[in-house]
């Protein structure tokens, strides 16, 4: 009988559990490093854990010298039920994120010091809490405090740094919009340690210092190396180059390491997520075997065979082909609706019809594209949950304006409510002012700026305008009074102005106000108003007490990761949404880098159904019009070339002068390129028509090409029959 084969077969009566050859050859790999390449859907959980259960019961490994690492909480928790499910006899196994690891390094470093610590995370209320501090060091730098969405930029791009192991003397390399950013993290960095008699640590500092404890304290990394006879890891895309480092350090001397691991899943570069290192494996651990989990068991055919065509376009992966035994169920449907307004409806109307309501997922890019969504829902009382209850949308400063500038229309003699809003009239009024306005009166805010002598005339006018506004905004519906503060209150060119100042992205802005908007329409006083918003904002909240009910589940691609469901809604799938313009400009650029990570992210949003995919995108948003995701284009060509390329001829304007050389047969096409492999990105190249250019992006059918005042996407075909392309070093 072969190796383990009784193994199997006992837990295939014991558990139902069978495993095809590969997860079979990945159980039995037990010697040096493996790279297990898990597709989506390809059973990775099972065969891990399988693979443990093989380590103790036939190898005769001790479970307390076994070590599994995972990306998080949750996966850790799941990884320690699955085992104790299939192995309920067997003592437990280590499983824990790389954090907690980290912790028990680092704790014993500083025990061995004699360094006192303090933890700075969580939601302790002191001072040495890590978001206050931000907090105040933003405030003593830019005289202004932070808004929530600049904190979350300024903590990732800390973490960037930190987890990238970047030096100090490279730190101004690493680029981040919040308003001087590297200043304050150097501050941050000199306050945690020398700010009080202990050092101050956060979680990214758990990581570095752990991995200088195994670099400086040979004792330590000793003890930890020789703790271990084996170490999984899960999820290792999402692994930072200073976590690999220390997983590196634990196995050097017997490199009994599982890494199981999915580049075509790598979406958390931002988070300092490092795929090239699973590219690079080998180059680590020349011993390495590296086997591909290509079945798919959760999706039908149908997508399964067009998430593979999608993913290919990427260049810097595994060869891979994801294959399922699956049949067919449903093609993906492709839908473009006329205007973004009726996206909730027509999910709402299709939803509706629906009992399973667990085996529903509406996807999107970002969180904004659920506030609508979660609106409609609510009023077609239809349950859901949340997967990302950190959406901070209700909370955010412009709602928060909006809401103000209402509230001073009940009563215009409220200075408090004046001062939160007075920056953004566009009045361009002091400090001093405000200050003019707090003595007792009984005088709206108005009548009391017109008899300041120091405002000017221009400014009085508007003051003027302002109070007329005013007594007739309670007349007014929310809706008319939002275009009111946006238009004629000159609110929008304020948001432009701090966009432009401060680093906002002035298309999200925009996008908050015009979410406002559509909310506003269904109701009929301001009053109303703010109790909607109220009330979607403890919707939003509470529903994550129905994770485990009959309810839908809404969340953003990156958060959907592990997860599958029957049907899955891909929404709001528009040309800069994903991809984003910086994608495509990147692209454009020819650093592929972030587009291929866009690719990515909307493959795991693909590979999340199991019978039914929808991708919806519409023709115009918010009154503007706008294109499909290039990556709907793509997914229609996989399904239909052919109407395809009726829908998307391919047109090459030819110059009539160039038309007429090609004509009388005038153009030489001696040197032109005839080897499709030759088109290479970086390639400078001459086409016969458009000029001198150079090859930014690359497929199997088509290369885009950056020429002096335009770029343009052409077929590698058309360039090849015609003979239009020569290299540059070929013209003399």
């Amino acid at each position: 009988m072969p190796v383990g084969e009784e193994f199997f077969n006992r837990k295939r009566k014991e558990l139902g559990v069978s495993l095809n050859d590969v997860q079979k050859r990945a159980v039995l790999n037990i010697e040096g490093p493996l790279l297990l390449l898990a597709s989506p859907g390809s059973g990775k959980t099972t065969t891990l854990i399988m693979k443990i259960g093989y380590l103790i019961e036939e190898v005769g490994l001790e479970p307390a010298r076994i070590k599994a690492v995972t990306f998080s909480n949750a996966s850790a928790n799941d990884m320690k039920e699955r085992y104790q499910r299939f192995f309920p006899t067997l003592p437990p196994v280590e499983f824990s994120t790389i954090h907690s690891l980290a912790f028990q390094v680092v704790r014993e470093y500083f025990y061995k010091k004699q360094i006192q610590y303090h933890i700075i995370e969580g939601s302790d209320p002191s001072r040495f809490n890590k978001k206050l501090l931000l907090r105040d060091l933003f405030k003593a730098v830019n005289h202004k405090s932070i808004t929530d969405e600049q904190l979350e930029e300024l903590l990732t791009y800390i973490s960037l740094i930190k987890n990238k192991l970047v030096p100090q003397d490279k730190w101004s390399t690493i680029s981040c919009d919040v308003p001087n950013a590297l200043q304050i993290f150097q501050k941050y960095e000199r306050f945690k340690r020398s700010g009080t008699d202990q050092l101050l640590v956060d979680y990214d500092d758990m990581l570095t210092i752990a991995n200088q404890a195994f670099g400086k304290d040979h004792a330590i990394l000793a003890k930890y190396q020789q703790k271990y006879d084996y170490l999984l890891t899960d999820e290792s895309q999402d692994t930072s180059f200073v976590q690999h480092a220390i997983i590196e350090k634990l196995v050097q001397k017997h490199q009994n390491l599982c890494v199981v691991a999915d580049d075509d899943q790598s979406i958390y570069s931002w988070r300092a997520a490092e795929p090239q290192y699973l590219l690079n494996f080998q180059k680590v651990y020349p011993d390495a075997q590296i086997l591909m989990m290509e079945q798919n068991y959760r999706s039908s055919q149908d997508i399964v065979s067009v998430a593979n065509t999608f993913i290919k376009q990427n260049k810097n992966r595994y060869n891979k082909n994801m294959f399922t035994e699956n049949p067919t169920h449903t093609p993906i449907t492709l839908k473009t609706l006329a205007d973004y307004q009726y996206q909730s409806n027509y999910l709402i109307d299709q939803i509706s019809k629906e009992e399973n309501l667990r085996e529903i997922a509406v996807l999107y890019r970002n969180n904004a594209s659920s506030i609508l969504l979660l609106d409609a829902l609510d009023k077609a009382h239809i349950p859901f949950y949340m997967k990302d209850a950190n959406n901070r949308f209700f909370s955010h400063w412009i709602v928060e304006d909006i809401l103000n500038f209402m509230r001073l229309s009940y009563d215009v003699k409220r200075v408090d409510i004046f001062e939160r809003i007075y920056s953004k009239f566009h009045l361009y009024l002091k400090k001093s002012h405000i200050q003019q306005l707090k003595r007792p009166s009984h005088e709206s805010v108005f009548d009391r700026l017109l008899k300041s002598t120091d405002l000017q005339e221009w400014q009085k006018e508007k003051v003027k305008a302002y109070q007329s506004r005013y007594h007739q905004m309670q007349k007014k519906t929310p809706f008319q009074v939002i275009l009111m503060i946006r238009e004629e209150f000159g609110y929008e060119k304020v948001m432009k102005k701090m966009s432009e100042k401060l680093g906002f992205k002035m298309d999200y802005l925009l996008e908050v106000l015009n979410t406002l908007e559509e909310i506003a329409k269904s109701t009929q006083s301001m009053v109303e108003f703010a109790n909607r918003l109220d009330h979607l904002a403890s919707l939003l909240k509470t529903s994550k007490y129905n994770k485990q009910q009959n309810a839908i589940t809404l969340s953003t691609f990156h958060s959907a990761k592990g997860l599958e469901f029957a049907k899955v809604y891909m929404i709001d799938l528009i040309k800069g949404v994903i991809p984003t313009q910086s994608e495509e400009d990147q692209l454009e650029e020819g650093k592929s880098e972030e587009m291929e990570e866009a690719v990515r992210l909307f493959y795991v949003g693909m590979t999340r159904a199991k019978t039914h995919l929808e991708l919806l995108s519409y023709s115009k948003r918010f009154g503007k019009k706008v294109s499909p995701s290039k990556f709907v284009r793509d997914v229609k060509r996989i399904i239909s070339p052919e109407e395809f390329q009726k829908s998307h001829p391919t047109k090459t304007a030819i110059p009539k002068n160039k038309a007429r050389q090609q004509k009388n047969g005038n153009a030489d096409q001696t040197n032109a390129i005839k080897d499709p492999a030759k088109f290479l990105v970086g390639l400078k190249i001459k086409h016969r028509i458009f000029g001198i250019g150079e090859i930014t992006y690359r497929t199997d059918d088509t290369m885009k090409i950056r020429f002096e005042k335009y770029s343009k996407t052409l077929s590698v075909d058309t360039c090849l029959e015609h003979g239009l392309i020569e290299a540059v070093d070929s013209i003399s």
